[in-house]
């Protein structure tokens, strides 16, 4: 079983550097396939209202052999919850059982629905209630972000983005950083789709790795924070085999270089795409 080391969050917290994706894990099948990630290393899970799986995260944690406190549980508000997000945190606690989350982050900003700095407020008197460690947002730009730390005082420990070699958000990240917010990344591996592009391939080549796994370290050199989705247990426990290994910085420019303006896996720009 991998060991896989821990980062600190802005506000403290810790989180393991690299996590697992559960979408669209659902039933006794994803419930098999969060049980096998767990087991072969992963201790951080994130899902979403909007998966529709918290259910069977939670049931797979209490299937594991591993305590609740060993695992970092990561789930996201809905946009229809956004006026009223410390209920909806109480919801999921309720649907999971469990009496505090590790981290909860708004999933999409919705600009035209207007409740975005809403639900910011309502995950901060969540995280002072007691019910949530940590908390962050999901598909956020400089400016969603500025306008709620500016609302609040607090900034997010983490924003969840796109970021792959197709797209690799290299303004965003700068912009994260320089707020001290930590970049996750969701579809890390861009679906498969770039695996077979010339750089990716001579890496892997070259460090006697995946592809995948090139990408994935990739991800670790910027440091973001990855969170690719597998359920094969194969394919998990290479996924999480990259701590071995080290992509030189002309390898890690080259696949940077893969960028294109349009690379976005399904045009979810957060500026024009909302999901409720």
């Amino acid at each position: 079983m991998t060991e896989l080391p821990t980062r600190t969050l802005g506000d403290g917290v810790s989180v393991p550097v690299l996590g697992f994706g559960t979408y669209p894990l659902r039933g006794d099948d994803g419930v098999r396939a969060m049980v096998s990630a767990l087991e072969v290393g992963y201790r951080l899970i994130d899902t979403a209202v909007n998966y529709r799986n918290e259910r069977e995260v939670a049931e797979a944690v209490r299937a594991s052999s591993l305590d609740r406190g060993d695992v970092f549980i990561q789930t996201k508000v809905p946009g229809r919850d956004h006026r009223s997000a410390k209920h909806s945190i109480e919801t999921s606690l309720h649907v999971m059982d469990l009496e505090y989350l590790d981290s909860v982050l708004i999933h999409w900003p919705n600009p035209s629905q207007g409740g975005y700095v809403r639900a910011w407020e309502g995950l901060v008197e969540a995280k002072e209630a007691g019910l949530v460690r940590s908390i962050g947002v999901s598909n956020f730009t400089p400016e969603f972000l500025d306008e709620i730390i500016a609302a609040t005082g607090v900034t997010p420990a983490s924003n969840q983005i796109e970021m792959h070699p197709a797209f690799p958000q290299v303004e965003q990240r700068a912009a994260d950083a320089e707020r001290g917010i930590a970049t996750q990344a969701w579809s890390p591996i861009g679906r498969g789709e770039v695996l077979d592009a010339a750089p990716v391939v001579a890496a892997a080549e070259a460090h006697g790795v995946t592809p995948a796994q090139a990408v994935l370290r990739w991800h670790l050199h910027l440091g973001s924070l990855p969170l690719p989705k597998s359920g094969d247990p194969e394919r998990q426990r290479h996924n999480l085999e990259v701590l071995g290994f080290d992509l030189s910085e002309a390898e890690v420019d080259a696949i940077t270089a893969l960028g294109r303006p349009d690379g976005r896996l399904f045009g979810a720009d957060p500026v024009s795409h909302e999901e409720m």
